[in-house]
């Protein structure tokens, strides 16, 4: 479903001053994973999931979804495929706070041409246990976990195949984080292929695979099938 050869992101100019942000990193995720990102501030964790989500081209290497590859498209193609293939939740959950639960739902589904969108917004929010009544509720009126919920919700509204996460649970509580954690996990069981950068040693429990990344590089040998550096 989703695939990375031998990537690499440096910045700045050309010297010994240039940044090597990754560095021939390789992966690989099938539909059903649920694959954890790990590693300390600066790893380049980040900026791998955003050269995943067809926002930042690498150096060197490819990103393919689905056999397309991503970065051969042009950016007007690119931004289609983020819309068809892949759903976004990010650390802030980043939910509209003048809008309700369902209309920061039917957020993706503003340029596309179908019938009945709030009903498929609603379908998605009922998938993760919020009913009408929550659904017309500002963000404010909801708990940390609904808000959660609401964030992924928008993200699986179109039912994109790859799922990407980023700190989903730096911004909540224990418990909020926890029950996002989990959501992620039942969207793997479902079938997508699910990508998450966090910090929250929790991932560990609930990822059925976890890559370290440190300066750039894949660490650790458990990791070595899933995710390969140059050495």
């Amino acid at each position: 479903m989703l695939s990375v050869a031998q990537i690499g992101k440096e910045y700045g100019p050309a010297g010994p001053g240039r940044v090597v942000a990754l560095a021939e990193v390789s992966l690989e995720v099938k539909g059903g994973d649920f694959v954890a990102i790990m590693g300390p501030s600066g790893s380049g964790k980040s900026t791998l999931l955003s050269i995943l989500g067809a926002m930042n081209p690498p150096t060197t290497g490819t990103v393919t979804i689905d056999g397309i590859d991503v970065y051969g498209l042009s950016q007007e193609r690119q931004a289609d495929l983020r819309r068809e293939y892949i759903g976004f939740v990010f650390q802030q959950l980043e939910l509209l706070p003048y809008l309700t639960a369902i209309e920061n739902v039917m957020l993706p589904l503003a340029i596309l041409k179908m019938p009945d969108k709030r009903g498929k917004a609603l379908h998605a929010l009922e998938q993760l246990g919020l009913d009408a009544k929550k659904a017309a509720r500002l963000p404010s009126e909801l708990s940390g976990g609904e808000q959660g919920r609401v964030a992924i919700a928008r993200a699986i509204v179109n039912d994109p195949p790859v799922i990407l996460a980023d700190e989903p649970t730096g911004s909540l509580d224990t418990e909020s984080g926890q029950l996002v954690l989990e959501l992620l996990r039942e969207l793997a069981r479902a079938g997508h292929a699910v990508v998450m950068v966090t910090h929250n040693l929790e991932s560990r429990l609930v990822a059925n695979r976890v890559i370290n990344i440190r300066d750039g590089r894949c660490t650790f040998p458990e990791t070595i099938s899933a995710c390969s550096a140059g050495r």
